[in-house]
Order: structure tokens, then C-alpha cells, then sequence
């Protein structure tokens, strides 16, 4: 499995001191929360009992804290993932942060167990994650933890999955469920003004290093947001990824990108270095301008899909939904 990609994602991490972990409810929703515990989670690593309604939470998986941020609780401790925004504090959350940034506490999957237990968490969070059984057993000896979905690889939970696993946790199941039909409802309006979308195949890729790129799996939440509009995936394209999460290809293999839409991640000089390829320059994609480059950051457009979380999303089909029709 090739990890590269991600990895130059989750570059050095820079924190800041820890608050509260959530808005101060009022005496009314403090009661309403209580009265929901305990609950129990089912995740990867078996299944974790919540007595009480958590105070002070880490989230550990990349993206976990948007859908905290959206249900009204800020999280102690997150991990990084790019370097220019840490803790993911991009447009479509960094109002909810406020003041009150969490204390980095890892990067990507390397976790930081010292700086976890110092923030005295009453529960830790990792669903879009990579988090080992040996990780678990040794968060779970500090205080309660709810691992990825069970059933789905590294990464390749279903975003709904995962906000509810979060909204479970929480004890915000009703304010969860309302968030998942605010996204669904948009991603209909999305489909029901360009039913010509539907059935459309799309490729999701990066460009590596010169010579390579990555192509994200059909399960990968970037090209999860282009299935939502009605997009699809071809059956060359799934079986050339196969189970893995994201795979490095050399550019004698542009092959596997070709799709009625093809997004390409980056920056503004790999677009450029893309497009000087005389491997790429050669594929239909390119010929006919069925091709679509995203920048992660300025604007924060690939960073949104990649979160893909019920925060992130409504910001993304603003941005790439007018770019998907200017290609038509």
C-alpha cells in the first residue's frame, strides 16, 4: 500500500493550550445529555460503553473534530495533518475553534501518548484513522476510546458512519442525525439540477513526484464526494486499486485516470508539471478538457474533500460544483 501521499499531508504539527472541551450548555441540554447514558459504541476493536456525558475529548482520526466542532464540542487534543492549517482549522471551521485551539497531540497515526494522558481526556475519538489494536490497548488503559468503524478499512469508512459513531459518543444522536440530512438534502439539489452527472465515471488522483501520481480508492472520502453528485467509478479503475486507500502509479500507467471527470489535487505547480507531461498530454481526458485540477490550499477546496465531514462538505459543492459545470 502506498502511504506517500498522505504523508506529505501530515506535515509537522504546531498546538496550542488546551480549554474547555465545548461551549458551556445550558442546565436544559446538560440534563437532555445526561438522560442518554450510558450509550454504547461498537467500533473495530470491540465496543466502548460511555457512562457519562465526556467533558474533555481527543480526536485522533484526521478529520474526527469537524463533526465534534458541529455538534458544539471543542476537542482538548487533535492530531495534525497539513501543516499550513493545523489541527485542520480551515474556513469551514475555524470559527467554531474560536480561542480555544486543542493541543496537538500527534500526527496522522503516530500518537503522542504522553501529551494524550496530560490532557486528562474522558474519552479519545479515532474513526477516520489508521489506529492499531496495540494503539488501542494503550489509550484504552488511559480512558475511554472508540475506534474506527468496524467492517471498513483504514480510512474508508462511510462518512454518515462516522458522524454517527461521533454523535453516539456524545450523546448527541438526535443533533447528528439533523446534520447528515442537511448534507444529504444538499447532495440531492446537487443531483437533481445535473441528472446528466449520473452514471458519469471520475478518477481522483494526486501528482506524486516527478514520474508518479496517486490515484485515491472509490471508498476514499474525495471521490465519496464526487458519488454523492452521481458520479461513479469505472470497473478498471476500482480494480486497479483494489482494497488499498490510495496507490502510487508511474505515468506510464495515466491509463487508470481515465474517466468522463478527472480531479487532480495540488498545488498550482503541479497542475503545471502535469500538464508539460507528454505522457499526460497524450491521455483523452486532457485532449477533450474533461480534466479538473484543485488546489488543497488558497482556497481550501482538495483540503474539504479530503476532510469530507458534515462541516466541510457545504463548502466544497459551493466551490467545485460551478468548476464541474464550466467543464461540461
Amino acid at each position: 500500500m502506498a502511504v506517500a501521499t498522505l504523508a506529505t499531508l501530515a506535515l509537522a504539527a504546531c498546538g496550542g493550550g488546551a480549554e474547555s472541551s465545548e461551549s458551556t450548555p445550558s442546565g436544559e441540554a446538560s440534563a437532555d445529555s445526561a438522560a442518554v447514558f450510558p450509550v454504547t459504541v461498537e467500533h473495530k476493536y470491540g465496543s466502548t460503553t460511555i457512562d457519562q456525558e465526556p467533558k474533555r475529548i481527543v480526536t485522533l482520526g484526521l478529520s474526527d473534530h469537524d463533526t465534534a466542532l458541529a455538534l458544539g464540542v471543542k476537542p482538548v487534543g487533535a492530531v495534525d495533518w497539513f501543516k499550513e492549517q493545523p489541527y485542520g482549522k480551515w474556513s469551514w471551521a475555524k470559527d467554531k475553534w474560536g480561542s480555544t485551539p486543542p493541543e496537538v497531540v500527534g500526527e496522522r497515526d503516530e500518537y503522542n501518548v504522553e501529551k494524550i494522558a496530560a490532557l486528562d481526556p474522558d474519552l479519545i475519538i479515532a474513526q477516520y484513522s489508521g489506529m492499531k489494536k496495540e494503539q488501542y490497548d494503550t489509550l484504552s488503559k488511559i480512558t475511554k476510546v472508540v475506534a474506527q468503524p468496524k467492517g471498513a478499512e483504514d480510512y474508508q469508512a462511510d462518512w454518515k458512519v462516522m458522524t454517527q459513531q461521533i454523535g453516539r459518543s456524545l450523546g448527541k444522536e438526535a443533533e447528528t442525525t439533523k446534520l447528515i440530512a442537511d448534507v444529504d438534502a444538499k447532495f440531492k439539489a446537487v443531483r437533481d439540477k445535473h441528472p446528466e452527472w449520473s452514471g458519469k465515471t471520475v478518477a481522483v488522483g494526486e501528482p506524486y513526484e516527478p514520474g508518479t501520481f496517486t490515484a485515491f480508492s472509490p471508498k476514499d472520502p474525495k471521490v465519496v464526494f464526487l458519488t454523492e453528485m452521481g458520479f461513479t467509478t469505472s470497473e478498471e479503475y476500482r480494480a486497479a486499486l483494489g482494497t488499498e486507500n490510495l496507490m502510487d502509479f508511474s505515468v506510464e500507467r495515466f491509463d487508470v485516470m481515465e474517466a468522463d471527470r478527472t480531479v487532480w489535487l495540488g498545488t498550482l505547480d503541479t497542475e503545471k508539471a502535469m500538464k508539460a507531461d507528454p505522457l499526460y498530454q497524450k491521455t483523452k481526458v486532457n485532449q477533450e478538457q474533461r480534466d479538473l485540477f484543485l488546489p488543497y490550499d488558497s482556497p481550501d477546496i482538495g483540503a474539504a474533500l479530503s476532510f469530507n465531514t458534515v462541516l466541510s462538505i457545504p463548502y466544497a459543492i459551493d466551490q467545485v460544483v460551478p468548476m464541474l459545470e464550466a467543464i461540461e
